[in-house]
């Protein structure tokens, strides 16, 4: 079976490696290169050919530490360039298939989310190419079968998030044994997601003769103590801006206090700025993720949401449109957006208030990354004032009290460089985008294949386009359903008796005034005529024969009527 990330498609790599794209300047002018860090010279080949030359200051604490073999502790978030700050050193440490390797795993990296996993595998799957380092990313959310049988046909380097290197491990399917490098990378995100016990499962399954190297944003008590259990006599380094440390510092950040039936008018302003380029909006829920996409693509924006409801073909098929270009706005929840590294984001818009101060850094921190600018847009709502004046006392940013803003406001088009012209729609002569549409969403296989090609990027449209299936198959059902009701209460109008019901439907007998009354004598009576009249005299008749005299009922007339009277004058029906 052919690799996921094959060596020899160059293209997988044309729009983004990971942490450190193609071209981007470093982060200071004098920053060494990978060869000055000790890097392999394959290694330094590999990362010249997609534009990577200087280090970044994380790899430049890392590397000579990771390089000889040292436990390591990076506080540092993502877009600071970690990813190769571990991943020179696990590039250079395996052995490549010519080397000798014999496809067993020799390193692995931890990651919490799929997307992160991604990237991670192509950023080390770009630097090994010159030795031929076979990569593999593990992840849930599709079937198991292509990643066990890409693990049987060999690799060097394994990506995975716990839950599925769990599944994997206790089918025997992945051998854990021979594992010489560990990374865990943004380990107080897996804390956040409840991924901790899983994660020192998987530790107690590795040789205790291993490299070990974590990196977080932040260190939170639990990451210390795991730290302190897992590694053995750890350098820590700082790099890059941290939670603690503030916000980036090349991102301008502007907030707004809005009113919720507003917002949707000043982002469709904010996204005709000058200089826009990539923006991602971040919503508090699933629900809003999808209503906020639904209105900008009313509006003419190229846009697609991503939230945990997709199917990962569904999410994949939105971030590859998102990073090729064909949509320019990605609509997103916190938790799908963790991990996901796109290079060109010059815009992130907080529609919903953050949570906390951790939310607020990890969302800006998508603009503004290694030493790029970018513009934060914060909205605040009059019940979220309390919760925004924590967070701009916390990292202070001095903006307790952020001016009212509408859509009308001058001050929103002088803050953002807003022509005055525009209005809330794209104009026809701007929506030069492929869109989503354009973007083929692959058939990934699994239990939850049906749920991911049924998705079309917007949960909402896809729970929509269900909810009116069923409606229009209800609808079938019953005209289909209508006819043969029809046929048969005129048949049994006509005919009456067992030779008018049907052969699989049980005879029905009733009783009156004590006494079983047969549906054929009913017949005889002259029940089954057409009018209310005649239903008299089936009363009339059936008193005259012992029972008790019916209360009289009027029908009207036609083939209802007549299967109702039917029924009434004891046919079997």
């Amino acid at each position: 079976m052919t690799d996921i990330f094959d060596h020899n498609a160059g293209d997988e790599f044309d729009h983004n490696v990971g942490d450190e794209p193609a071209k981007r300047p470093p982060a200071r002018p004098d920053s060494p290169t990978f060869a000055d860090l000790g890097a392999r010279p394959e290694t330094v080949t590999a990362l010249a050919e997609v534009g990577i030359v200087h280090a970044f200051a994380i790899q430049e604490y890392a590397l000579p530490i990771a390089l000889r073999g040292s436990d390591l502790i990076g506080q540092a978030p993502t877009g600071t360039g970690k990813t190769l700050g571990f991943g020179v050193p696990l590039i250079d440490r395996v052995l490549a298939p010519a080397e000798g390797g014999d496809g067993v795993p020799q390193a692995l990296v931890v990651v919490p989310t799929r997307e992160l996993g991604l990237q991670v595998a192509k950023d080390l799957a770009a630097a090994g190419s010159t030795r031929g380092v076979r990569v593999l990313p593990i992840y849930g959310g599709v079937a198991y079968e292509p990643q066990i049988e890409t693990l049987r046909s060999g690799v060097e380097i394994l990506v995975g998030t716990p839950g599925r290197l769990m599944d994997l491990a206790k089918q025997k399917k992945l051998r854990l044994d021979r594992i010489r490098a560990l990374v865990l990378d943004e380990a107080d995100r897996m804390l956040d997601l409840g991924f901790l016990d899983d994660v020192e499962r998987i530790l107690a399954m590795l040789p205790e003769d291993r490299q070990t190297m974590l990196f977080s944003a932040t260190m939170p008590d639990p990451i210390v103590a795991l730290s302190r259990r897992f590694l053995r006599q750890p350098v820590t380094i700082h790099a890059g801006h941290t939670t603690e440390a503030g916000v980036p510092p090349l991102t301008r950040q502007v907030v707004y206090r809005t009113h919720p039936m507003n917002k949707i008018e000043i982002v469709s302003r904010i996204l005709q700025a000058e200089e826009r380029g990539l923006t991602m909006i971040f919503t508090r829920t699933k629900r809003a993720a999808d209503r906020v996409a639904e209105d900008l693509d009313f509006r003419g924006f190229a846009v697609a949401a991503v939230h945990g409801d997709l199917g990962q073909g569904a999410r994949e098929r939105a971030l590859r449109a998102f990073r090729t270009g064909k949509i320019d706005i990605l609509v997103a929840t916190d938790v799908a957006a963790r991990g996901l590294d796109v290079s060109g984001v010059t815009h992130v818009i907080n529609y919903d208030c953050p949570e906390d101060q951790d939310t607020y850094t990890h969302r800006i921190g998508r603009t503004g990354r290694a030493g790029a600018t970018g513009v934060a847009v914060t909205f605040v709502d009059w019940e979220d004032m309390t919760r925004w004046r924590i967070i701009d006392k916390t990292l202070g940013l001095e903006m307790p009290e952020p001016p009212e803003t509408y859509h009308t406001s001058e001050h929103l088009y002088a803050d953002l460089d807003i022509s005055r012209d525009v209005s809330g729609t794209l104009p026809s002569a701007d929506r030069t985008r492929a869109g989503l549409s354009a973007e083929v969403e692959e058939d990934l296989g699994g239990r939850s294949a049906g749920r991911r090609r049924r998705g079309d990027g917007d949960g909402r449209a896809e729970r929509g386009a269900r909810g009116d299936s069923r409606g229009r198959r209800s609808s079938r059902s019953r005209r289909s359903a209508a006819p043969d009701d029809t046929d048969r209460s005129a048949a049994t109008a006509t005919t009456g008796g067992e030779d008018g019901a049907p052969a699989s439907r049980r005879p029905r007998r009733r009783r009156r005034g004590g006494q079983l009354v047969d549906g054929g004598a009913a017949t005889d009576s002259g029940a089954a005529s057409t009018g209310g009249t005649e239903i008299a005299a089936a009363a009339t008749s059936d008193g005259s024969s012992g029972g008790s005299t019916r209360r009289r009922r009027r029908r009207r007339g036609g083939s209802g009527g007549a299967g109702r009277a039917d029924q009434a004058g004891g046919g079997d029906n």
